[in-house]
């Protein structure tokens, strides 16, 4: 082959420079990236990206329509345990915090002093009996001796009187000996109710007297407990309603987070007038209590259940938006865009929240991603975590699991966005 002449070697070193600049300016001017959509699953169909949102679906099902206040828990009876005699407090019977049933006996007093006093009443009524009954026979004799006229009617008459005077006598004995066996059972303490003890206020040894102000110990009932509570004015009708309709309306008692449920029981009665100071009115549940999670002065958070709204439209209430046009909520169409829907609200049980009209049950309503949206713009549905739901079997798109909508349009969209990139590598060719 024959040598290059010098001549040609500029000419051909000028060429592969302008090749090489002009495949440059192609490259980084004018070729166009393909579209990485598969690794990107906030895109719409058309391949605009799409705000992530998270929807749930509306759901029909009942709604227990709930009051809810603050309650103190209240022990059925309290009773404060005090000696009714005077005397040294000899020994106690009981444990601190013990259950203790009605008539189980709790502590004794010196009985000595009553025992005595007893043995002396008994002891001047059965002298009083004697009299009497000699008085008796005495008048038996006087009734002959007046029917023969030995004695005048005046004798007569004494006697009879004397006779009244020792029966007299005799039932005044009778009582004293009845109050003074009385003074001698006081002496035995016994519990008055059935219910739990507290701290004694008062140890062995010391001299007990009915006048003492904290007593020996307190009883408090706590199977059944009550809980009182006040519900506003106007609620009244919704309680009332209900309960002389003969209805038993259920009361639940939760802790301070409303995290636990404590105890389960019904209204037992409302109070007679309204409190002019607050505008409220008084309730009553009872609880049986067994478990005793409830315990005397206690608050409770209480929820009255009134009515159930049966097949009742039902969301989150975070789903729900206020602004100058009312309430209203986002929903997600089949062409998986957002779009506004004026709600008419009804009841409100905690977290969920019941529609009265404008919106049916199984529509994807959104509750998360809803201060990115407006009107008619597109979505794509995520899961709880935030990233795109999986593909369901049989096929069908991610947005299937997630919203349970536009799983097969999700495909279509998928298979677009292949083209497109198919046409990328033909033009990059």
């Amino acid at each position: 082959m024959a040598p290059t002449s010098p001549a040609k070697r500029p000419w051909i070193l000028y060429t592969v420079t302008l090749l090489l600049f002009g495949g440059a300016v192609w490259y980084f001017g004018f070729r166009t990236e393909p579209p990485k959509s598969n690794g990107n699953p906030f895109r719409s169909r058309s391949g605009k990206q799409a705000t992530p949102v998270r929807a749930l679906p509306a759901e029909k099902t009942s709604l227990p329509v709930h009051l809810r206040a603050i309650g103190t828990v209240t022990a059925h009876n309290t009773v404060t345990v005090r000696s009714r005699v005077e005397g040294p407090l000899l020994r106690l019977l009981f444990t601190e915090g013990q259950m203790v049933k009605e008539g189980e006996l709790l502590a004794e007093v010196d009985p000595v002093p009553y025992q005595i006093r007893l043995a002396q009443m008994e002891a001047r009524e059965r002298q009083n009996t004697a009299q009497l009954q000699t008085a008796r026979a005495d008048l038996e004799r006087f009734r002959l001796l007046h029917a023969q006229t030995l004695l005048t009617q005046q004798q007569l008459e004494a006697q009879q009187a004397l006779v009244a005077e020792r029966e007299a006598l005799l039932a005044a004995d009778r009582s004293q000996v009845d109050d003074a066996r009385r003074q001698l059972a006081y002496t035995r303490i016994e519990a008055p109710i059935a219910g739990r003890l507290g701290l004694r206020q008062m140890d062995p040894g010391n001299l007990i007297r009915p006048g003492d102000a904290g007593g020996l110990v307190v009883i408090t009932q706590t199977r059944p407990i009550s809980v009182v509570f006040t519900v506003p004015e106007v609620d009244l009708q919704k309680v009332l309603e209900p309960l002389r309709a003969g209805r038993a309306l259920p009361v639940e008692a939760w802790d301070r987070t409303e995290n636990v449920i404590l105890a389960a029981g019904e209204l037992r009665t409302v109070d007679n007038q309204i409190d002019l100071a607050t505008g409220t009115l008084r309730l009553k549940a009872e609880f049986p209590n067994n478990d005793e999670k409830l315990f005397p002065n206690q608050f409770v958070n209480v929820r009255l259940r009134v009515r159930t709204l049966v097949d009742a439209v039902v969301i989150p209430a975070a789903c729900v938006q206020y602004g100058s046009r009312g309430t209203y909520v986002y929903i997600v169409n089949a062409e998986n865009q957002a779009k506004v829907r004026d709600v008419v609200l009804g009841p409100v049980d905690g977290e969920r929240q019941s529609i009265a009209s404008g919106l049916t049950a199984g529509e994807q309503v959104v509750l998360e991603g809803i201060d990115r949206l407006r009107d008619g713009r597109a979505v794509t549905l995520v899961g709880a975590d935030g990233t795109a739901p999986p593909a369901m079997p049989g096929g069908k798109g991610g947005e299937k699991g997630a919203g349970g909508k536009g799983g097969g349009k999700g495909d279509k969209s998928e298979k677009g966005e292949k083209g497109e990139k198919g046409r990328g590598k033909k033009k990059e060719q």
